[in-house]
């Protein structure tokens, strides 16, 4: 053959000489047998690896070649794939997705994602400044953020998590035996170019970074103002919430500049009549947070927001409620964490002991503690916390009617709907409908109740069916 012919030969082409790869593995076989280590499981089948290397092309074509010149993680994929070391592989493809994905956040706007990302936690939003603190947050996180502001889909979220989860428990990060196919990694490697790299912003997304770019340009006009008031009437409540946390942000900066703190204050009674009461609550609880801690600029800010919407009924001075809050918190980092199922023992006891036998928990975070605890009950979907169930199930026990019909409704949420399409998830599932059956008093509640009792679809597909979206937004006439 010649070197023309050579050189005209596909990647699948070459790694036809399957002679080399067997040879190699001999190689390196003998070299481990020789010092007395394991050559079982070693590497995955040439054949898988001639599946992976045949369809990369295909999936690669959908990358620019500046995407492509830039994409190091996926050059040490496809190399520790064509070795058979697919565990390894799978490693590196999510540290290119986490790159990218960090990549596309910097190019947004970075106190906007940090505000969002970091919540009520200030303490972790103190440490996060410039592009180099993406990596303070870990990966569930990340991807949550990023949902919550727009840059990924509901349907991309999912996507993503199912593959955080396999890197979790299919890559070499973890010890594990869990088996990977050359099409596993060429499926994952296309969601992460057509869900992250690919895909533009939405329209809500591309609106939200002009409107934060004008605020921090220059005081806005009459035009501008009604432009963002119209803007905010066509918000989900979500992304209104979500936005309503990156205002209040960008107010507590204590950098904020006097154009700034102008233009927020313009915008805020615009955007309050779209904000869920959840989120009103979040914001007296981050004042009551920072009054404790003598964070006192911070405390001051927050004030002069909710009075300014007539908001005082929000402020919240409980120490119960703060002590709350800080647990949950914990609680969350454990659950979503490496480890979680040892860590989430010591902050499910203490949310537990705040919430008594009775679960009295202050109005203020009683929606959010709801969801978390029903969000750890269910898992990961890859188990659940031995250790720390018996108190989840306490807590559950302990909800009142109105604690019930949050949680019944809790499918409805992108990240819970993720965990349901695994086992674990819909086995615990139905022991959470168990639970809350008998607690239902409302015709809602109970026709909800019933519908999703009659679904017989996949589970994560219920916050698709239309009837039930409707049963789960309805109200008691």
């Amino acid at each position: 053959m010649s070197e023309i012919e050579q050189s005209q030969q596909t990647p699948a082409a070459k790694l036809n000489a399957s002679t080399d790869l067997e040879r190699f593995e001999q190689g390196v076989h003998g070299m481990l047998a020789e010092v007395g280590l394991p050559v079982e499981r070693l590497f995955v089948p040439v054949e898988e690896r001639r599946t992976l290397v045949t369809t990369l092309p295909g999936v690669l074509r959908r990358l620019d070649s500046v995407v492509l010149g830039r994409s190091h993680y996926i050059s040490k994929m496809i190399a520790a794939a064509t070795v058979g070391l697919f565990d390894a592989a799978l490693n590196y493809l999510w540290d290119e997705l986490v790159s990218e994905l960090r990549r596309r956040v910097a190019g947004f706007d970075l106190k906007y994602f940090f505000d969002i990302a970091a919540g009520a936690n200030t303490d972790l939003r103190k440490g996060l400044k410039g592009e180099e603190d993406l990596a303070k947050l870990d990966d569930a996180k990340l991807l949550t953020a990023a949902l919550a502001i727009g840059l990924l889909t509901d349907t991309g979220y999912q996507r993503l998590d199912h593959i955080r989860f396999m890197r979790n428990h299919a890559s070499a990060a973890h010890p594990n035996q869990v088996s990977l196919t050359g099409l596993d990694l060429a499926t994952w490697l296309q969601i992460c170019i057509m869900e992250v790299i690919n895909t533009p912003p939405d329209t809500v997304t591309a609106n939200t970074g002009r409107l934060l770019a004008n605020i921090k340009a220059a005081a806005l006009e009459q035009a501008a103002i009604e432009a963002a008031a119209a803007f905010f009437d066509q918000l989900p409540h979500e992304r209104a919430a979500t936005l309503a946390n990156g205002l209040f942000g960008l107010y507590t900066d204590p950098t904020r500049t006097v154009i700034v703190a102008d233009n927020v204050r313009i915008l805020w009674p615009k955007l309050w009549p779209f904000v869920t009461e959840e989120t009103r609550n979040s914001f007296g609880l981050r004042h009551a947070r920072a009054s404790a801690s003598a964070e006192t600029s911070f405390a001051t800010a927050a004030r002069e927001l909710i009075e300014l919407v007539h908001g005082s009924s929000y402020l919240t001075p409980e120490v119960r409620a703060v002590d709350m809050s800080d647990a949950l918190d914990v609680l969350d980092a454990a659950h979503t964490g490496f480890n979680n199922f040892y860590n989430e023992l010591a902050p499910a006891r203490r949310v537990a002991e705040l919430a008594g036998d009775q679960g009295d928990v202050p109005e203020s975070i009683r929606s959010r503690y709801v969801r978390t605890i029903t969000g750890c009950f269910l898992g990961n979907g890859y188990g659940v916390s031995s250790a720390a169930a018996f108190h989840y199930e306490k807590m559950l026990k302990a909800f009142s009617p109105g604690d019930a019909g949050i949680a019944l409704r809790l499918f409805m949420d992108p990240p819970i709907s993720s965990v349901l399409s695994s086992n674990v998830g819909r086995e615990q599932w139905a022991e959470v409908m168990d639970i809350l059956e008998p607690k239902l008093t409302s015709t809602r509640d109970r026709n909800l109740m019933q519908a999703i009792r009659g679904f017989s679809g996949a589970l994560q597909q219920m916050r698709l069916d239309t009837r039930i979206k409707k049963l789960a937004a309805s109200k008691e006439p």
